[in-house]
Formats: C-alpha cells, structure tokens, sequence
C-alpha cells in the first residue's frame, strides 16, 4: 500500500508529520510491517527526532546554517550552482548530510517509535514550497 503526504513550508523548519502518517497506518489498517517514507526533493530532508522540545529543532537548523550558511557566497570560489538561488546549493548540502527516506517498523498497525520521537520534514529553502513524501507500506507475509 502507497500514498504521498504533500506538506506546504514557509522557509527552514522542521515539519511534524508523524500524525498524518499514523493517521494513514489506521486508514489502510496496518497490521505488522515496514514503513519506507522518502522525499522526492533534492532540497529538503527527512528526520526522526525528539517531538518534546521545540528547542531541539531550533538547534538542529542552526548547526545546518553553521554547515552550509545560507545566502550568496561569490567570495567562497566553490559554490557554482546558483541558478535557483543563493539558498538552493546550500539547502542541497544539508539535504547531503540529512537523511532523505526513513525506515519504520509497524507492529500492530502503530509504528514503532520511541516515546519522544516524531518525523519531521526538513526544508532547506527560504522561499515557500510544496514538498511531496512518498510512503510505502509492507505488510509482513505470514504475521
């Protein structure tokens, strides 16, 4: 079973998701299984981390910008892709350095989560966008 999740950003955030993915799960009556979740954008990542304090992702975003700094960057010599923008290569690099597809155990139709764990879209770019994550659902045969 498959379905993409569409999440509209404004600018660098950490996007939770995990509601509408569990939503899903109930939906198609998941029972025991494997959840693959992947973006398809080359400039936003995808991310399970702690859902209990807001700081964590305030963090997160700002070691990304220490990495890869957003803004135009002529007088670094390397950065040549910017037909998109001076935000795009930097948001490619930290897509680089984030993870793109996810992972998640199902048991008994609920995903297998820690405690303070949710799953977050991360978006790279400054400007508004419209991210589509793919999602696929593998029942285990036999269970």
């Amino acid at each position: 079973m498959n379905t993409t999740f569409t999440l509209r950003t404004h600018g660098p955030a950490c996007h939770d998701f995990t509601r509408q993915v569990a939503n899903w799960l109930a939906e198609i009556e998941a029972g025991e299984g494997l959840l693959t979740l992947m973006v398809r954008h080359t400039s936003a990542s995808l991310l399970i981390q702690e859902n209990a304090d807001p700081d964590v992702q305030v963090d997160l975003l700002g070691w990304l910008d220490r990495i890869a700094p957003p803004g135009d960057h002529p007088s670094m010599g390397w950065m040549r892709h910017t037909l998109e923008g001076p935000d795009d290569m930097p948001a490619h690099l930290k897509a680089a350095v984030l993870p793109v597809s996810l992972q998640i155990p199902v048991v008994r139709g609920r995903m297998r989560l820690g405690t303070w764990q949710g799953i977050y879209l991360v978006e790279h770019r400054t400007a508004p966008q419209t991210r589509e994550v793919a999602a696929l659902f593998l029942p285990m045969t036999g269970a």
